[in-house]
């Protein structure tokens, strides 16, 4: 058997915090999840996302230490349309997410836009382009 990716997983410093951003982008979580050290989600096509604790990490990996330079790690958005990318972007940042490069027309054939999550982690917005 060939390994498969299976989840793709982020460690968050609040998992509240976290929990209401990707909400916000429309991902379901369990309604009672605030208070758990780990959570996760089913995404469309069946891949994971799961959300753990610094300390979650630690009860395992007792040296774990945060990466530092860029972005942690980096999730892509697909949009409805050029549209929604600059309505998603505009709330987000409205809620007071850090927007990090406003969208525009990209070369490659899309509308982009770029933010950040409460923990530093990329998140592209994006649609095709007419």
């Amino acid at each position: 058997m060939t390994p498969r990716i299976d989840a793709v997983g982020l460690v968050v410093a609040d998992i509240p915090r976290s929990l209401s951003f990707y909400r916000r982008l429309g991902l379901q979580f369990p309604p009672d999840a605030e208070n758990a050290p780990h959570v996760e989600t089913a995404l469309p096509g069946g891949i994971r996302l799961l959300l753990d604790t610094v300390d979650t990490v630690r009860s395992f990996d007792p040296s774990w230490q945060p990466p530092t330079g860029g972005a942690r790690a980096g999730l892509a958005f697909r949009c409805d349309g050029p549209e929604e990318v600059d309505k998603v972007y505009g709330e987000m940042v409205a809620a007071g997410y850090e927007g990090r490069k406003e969208p525009w027309d990209a070369e490659w054939g899309q509308r982009y836009a770029l933010l950040h999550d409460p923990d530093g982690n990329a998140v592209d917005l994006f649609a095709p382009l007419p």
